[in-house]
């Protein structure tokens, strides 16, 4: 039972009879549509204005996740608790922001389905599921999920997995309209959260490493026609160049790049500033990852993990920063995006904050796009430094593995990744979800581009017949809680954390608030970070947590559920909870729900017989087509295949071959591989589960 001061529950009171009097009641449609339809351009501008609310991804066009909103505080933090739960009955990944307006929810989970919640009652409204097929869910490269949606005029929108941009009546749940905004027959998904700006909808997509062209497009938010379109990677060349800046582009690439698609796509970041009316994006990596393979004589390959500036009207550059000139190693710069007026040399500069996989944080002018500085803020190891004149990294004599195999630092998933940063004006301080990882790099002896729309292209891969680099600073696997400071580019204070993919952050004045991979929700002292509160949820949290008011009380809520690549790097202990919607306030007085969880399984023991090139055929064969969804162990969002049951052993060639778990969105493969092919991955699996169970 929620619990409150006699103060807290006569204002709510006040409020609750003002609202029922002035119009429709809470959760009805007549509210839904009322509340939503207030949500247009004015609104959005003036977020700030009105922050018992949560509108849009990052709360406002700046993203900086700070919410001015003081019932909670570090005085009264220990009596913060539970106050409602929904069980959304799945262990795929949760990763989304939820929206809130006048206490409706709205939030996605695995497979773009999206869900309406009336947050006075912690009760689900409606569900919408676009239906996208579960064949599409080979080309996710981590995972089924999706990261929210956006609200314009009555109407929520969401980018499916399978590449449809859908307005959905905010009240009822019905299809408005969509439009599909990519070629389907390629690689491309969506897993981001559109953004509204100057009545269009943004969405850009995913799928780089699968071979496609990276692009950005704007529709009109209420109808669903096309406006504009930016490409973030010239096209063949013989076909013209839809814009200077595609031309200007093209002469930083060489080779046949276009055969491999380019990559650039931009599958997450975004920020808007209404004054000097920029959008900035943040672009991918290239596809493949190598630069060798994809742009053999060199170059910067323009607009690869970089920040583009946009203008909002028709879609032009207007600027660009390049965090990683020719990445060779998947450091996007799709990172969040923070925009801030900071005191810099005694001058107010309006500046852009990110901190991209590279490892280092950058702060630039965001009118111009020009270098102000950047810092290391993990180990790294690729670039010794960004010179402080031009913004160019100086990279070190090994990182781009050309005749050796290195060990690099950071790792593929980044020194940060899709987590939201916060950015706190009382403190100055950005908080940073962050991973100190390393990982090896090598040319292929041979390599083949598969464009299936299917098969995972990078172009990296150990060569035996190449020496080794090692670097023993760079094997470290951690993940850290980083308060950065933007001005000085120093690190203020950091906690170190059991597990290495954390949740994106939420601060209020004094207080950061995370959820842990572990399966704690965590708030911190934003100024020194002491753990002041923690909650035991029992399931992996990556998704950032929101804060908002319903009748004059505040709130917290984040969304929980292991997901994504990373999910199958989790040891968990005995069980997995499905993921869930978990609400806060104070006086909270809720236990964690023991929600029906999946028990881990055990280690499969079947006998059988394979000689020595089968298991060597099926390993390799596992590598390629199973690793990236399937983990080594027993936890994550799909565990490991040596800890299926004897059963599914029993009908593995109809679950691999012939798609008996396609519902479950497991692809079938007899198109690619032979009934002998599906024997030797399986005799390959049930000799690791023989070995596993050997080392134990």
């Amino acid at each position: 039972m929620y619990k409150s001061s006699p103060l807290i529950i006569s204002v709510a009171i006040v409020l609750v009879s003002v609202s029922c009097k002035s119009g429709p009641e809470p959760g009805t449609a007549e509210h839904i549509n009322a509340v939503t339809l207030q949500v247009n351009d004015a609104r959005l501008l003036t977020s700030d204005e009105k922050p018992g609310d949560w509108i849009s991804y990052g709360r406002n066009y700046q993203e900086d996740r700070f919410s001015p909103l003081s019932q909670i505080t570090k005085s009264n933090i220990e009596k913060l608790g539970l106050v409602w739960s929904i069980n959304l009955g799945t262990t795929r990944g949760i990763e989304a922001t939820p929206l809130v307006v006048d206490g409706i929810m709205y939030i996605t989970g695995p497979w773009s389905i999206v869900y309406a919640i009336d947050a006075r009652k912690g009760e689900i409204i409606w569900i919408y599921d676009p239906q996208v097929p579960r064949e599409y869910g080979e080309r996710a490269c981590c995972d089924v999920v999706n990261r929210g949606v956006a609200l314009y005029k009555g109407l929520i929108y969401v980018g499916s997995l399978d590449g449809r941009l859908i307005a959905i009546d905010a009240s009822s749940g019905t299809k408005k309209w969509e439009v599909v905004t990519v070629d389907q027959n390629k690689g491309y998904t969506i897993t981001g959260a559109p953004r509204i700006v100057d009545g269009k909808i943004i969405i850009g997509n995913g799928g780089a490493e699968y071979g496609v062209r990276g692009y950005v497009t704007a529709y009109d938010a209420l109808t669903g026609k096309k406006i504009w379109r930016f490409f973030t990677v010239p096209g063949n060349p013989s076909h013209g160049f839809e814009s200077k800046a595609m031309e200007e582009a093209a002469k930083t690439w060489t080779g046949e790049w276009w055969k491999f698609g380019g990559g650039g796509t931009a599958w997450d970041a975004m920020a808007y500033d209404p004054e000097l009316k920029l959008l900035y994006i943040g672009t991918g990596n290239g596809s493949p990852w190598n630069r060798e393979i994809r742009s053999p004589g060199g170059g910067d390959n323009l607009y690869l993990s970089s920040i583009v500036a946009l203008n909002p009207d028709d879609g032009e550059l207007v600027w660009y920063y390049q965090t990683t000139p020719g990445d060779s190693w998947d450091y996007t710069a799709t990172q969040h995006i923070i925009l801030a007026d900071l005191e810099i040399k005694g001058k107010i500069r309006k500046v852009l904050m990110q901190a991209p996989k590279n490892g280092f944080f950058y702060v630039i002018d965001r009118t111009n796009g020009d270098f102000i500085s950047a810092m290391p803020f993990v180990y790294t190891n690729w670039a010794k430094e960004i010179d402080q004149t031009t913004g160019i990294p100086i990279e070190t004599q090994f990182s781009r593995y050309k005749d050796i195999n290195s060990i690099i630092a950071p790792h593929p998933i980044g020194g940060h990744n899709w987590h939201p940063m916060a950015y706190n004006k009382s403190t100055g301080l950005v908080y940073i979800p962050a991973q100190e990882s390393s990982n090896m790099y090598g040319q292929p002896q041979d390599w083949e581009y598969v464009d299936d729309a299917r098969t995972w292209n990078t172009g990296t891969r150990y060569n035996p017949d190449n020496p080794d680099q090692h670097d023993s600073l760079a094997t470290q696997w951690n993940g850290k809680l980083i308060a950065w400071n933007p001005v000085t580019q120093k690190e203020v204070w950091s906690v170190n954390q059991k597990s290495f993919w954390n949740a994106g952050i939420l601060s209020t004045e004094e207080l950061v608030f995370q959820g842990a991979g572990e399966g704690d929700f965590v708030v911190y002292d934003a100024r020194n970070g002491e753990k002041l509160w923690e909650f035991p949820l029992q399931t992996g949290i990556v998704a950032p947590p929101i804060t908002y008011l319903i009748d004059g009380i505040q709130y917290v809520t984040l969304v929980a559920g292991w997901g994504g690549g990373m999910a199958t790097w989790v040891k968990y202990t005995d069980q997995i909870n499905p993921g869930g919607v978990y609400t806060f306030a104070i006086g909270g007085e809720k236990d964690a729900p023991q929600f029906p969880h999946q028990i881990l399984p055990k280690l499969v023991n079947l006998k059988f017989s394979a000689t020595n090139e089968q298991l060597d055929h099926g390993s390799r064969l596992l590598e390629r087509y199973c690793s990236k969804c399937h983990s080594s162990g027993p936890g994550g969002a799909i565990p490991g295949l040596i800890y299926s049951k004897p059963e599914t052993f029993e009908i593995f060639n109809q679950i691999v071959g012939e798609g008996a778990f396609l519902g479950k969105g497991m692809p079938k493969f007899n198109d690619r591989l032979s009934e002998q092919d599906i024997q030797d991955i399986k005799f390959y699996l049930l000799s690791s589960a023989q070995n596993e169970k050997n080392k134990k």
